[in-house]
């Protein structure tokens, strides 16, 4: 794609309307993807996330990243094949199924939702996770959600965070896991307040003063780095920008934005990222430094340089994973329904989501204070 037709098509490009027809479709897109969302989880988390995880690991967050794999399918799906929105690429062209950890700059609210039309690209939608705000935790259904395919709760207070972020990140170290560990620097969504705000603060300290990206935060990039640099094959820097301005969750919902995502990556081999902590702050600094480069030229001339070709999305493939989902939904939705045993099943697989979610247990940690307990008992009475 080049510059001047990028350009001839920003003057045209525009946010639509909010018309009836896209009000009830956005509303049954909402309906679609929440009672699906419901139903597999409820379904499937007790047994992968639980059963087969006291057993194995390994193999529970494969079948993990296999099965939810089917549901996130469907929001690359809604993006570039319902609502029409066009994603292109740039940069270097990634190979699949590697274990990565991957910095992002932080446009809008939805930025961590268009990481899923890239990784489904490299077949490694299901294994994607992401360190977020704990408040999203308790968003009904999701948070259950983000539990299961365990994402990372902070409180962006540091002295909290660190001992968390440890502790989970070092269950993902074995390197036959499935990961995509997916960070966004900057803490919070870029606006022109904060960007102010942290202009003046890099200006005090003498920092390089940013335009369109604001101060990386270092800590929790060099943690997830010094926990897993020697299980992963690479740290994949990603920019997006969007046309013809950032969007909103609604948005997408509604198809009213945006036209265009423009995603550019560039792959660092994990060996040239510096072992310091000191050094990867530094590095970490440069890569902002060049996001902001990166994204004036986005706006000077509406595409980033090194455009590539990447495979579209397979219109028959999506619809063929939409029909499965919704099938198996119904199937569950029928279940529950006309059974009394599966009321029950339902009923139970609800308690225990809402309760390890709430208390932000790892079936394992359980399993492991049951038996410590056990043994503590055995113990006492010897």
């Amino acid at each position: 794609m080049d510059a001047s037709t990028s350009l001839q098509s920003d003057k045209t490009q525009k946010f639509k309307s909010l018309s009836p027809f896209r009000l009830m479709r956005g509303v049954i897109c909402l309906a679609v993807f929440l009672s699906t969302a419901f139903m597999f989880l409820v379904y499937f988390a007790p047994i992968v996330t639980l059963s087969l995880r006291l057993i194995s690991l390994h193999y529970c967050r494969k079948a993990t990243s296999i099965v939810f794999g089917f549901w996130l399918a469907l929001w690359p799906f809604l993006f570039e094949v319902i609502n029409g929105t066009k994603v292109f690429f740039y940069g270097d062209d990634v190979p699949a199924n590697e274990r990565v950890l991957l910095i992002a700059n932080h446009r809008t609210e939805v930025d961590w939702m268009y990481l899923w039309d890239f990784a489904l690209r490299k077949g490694s939608l299901g294994c994607i996770k992401y360190i977020l705000k704990s408040s999203l935790m308790k968003l009904p259904l999701f948070g259950w959600g983000f539990h299961s395919l365990e994402f990372i709760p902070v409180e962006r207070k540091w002295e909290v965070d660190e001992p968390v972020i440890y502790r989970r990140l070092s269950t993902f170290k074995n390197p036959r896991d499935p990961l995509w560990l997916a960070v966004f620097p900057e803490g919070t969504d870029f606006t022109e307040a904060k960007c102010k705000k942290s202009q003046a603060y890099a200006a005090e300290v003498g920092l390089p003063v940013l335009k369109n990206v604001l101060l990386p935060k270092a800590r929790g990039f060099c943690a997830c780095l010094r926990t897993l640099r020697g299980s992963l094959d690479a740290v994949y820097d990603v920019t997006i920008a969007y046309k013809p301005q950032c969007p909103t969750f609604t948005d997408n919902v509604f198809g009213l934005g945006p036209s265009e995502v423009h995603i550019h990556v560039q792959r660092i081999p994990v060996g040239e990222v510096p072992a310091s902590d000191e050094g990867a702050s530094a590095w970490l600094m440069d890569k902002f430094k060049l996001k902001d480069h990166l994204l004036s030229y986005f706006t000077a001339n509406g595409c980033f340089p090194e455009s590539r070709i990447e495979e579209e999305l397979s219109a028959f493939k999506c619809s063929m994973n939409f029909i499965l989902v919704v099938s198996l939904t119904a199937i569950f939705s029928y279940l529950t329904f006309y059974s009394f045993w599966f009321k029950v099943y339902v009923a139970l697989s609800c308690i225990y989501l809402a309760s390890v979610t709430y208390l932000r247990v790892q079936p394992e940690q359980g399993l492991s204070f049951l038996v410590s307990m056990l043994i503590s008992k055995k113990q006492s009475t010897e």
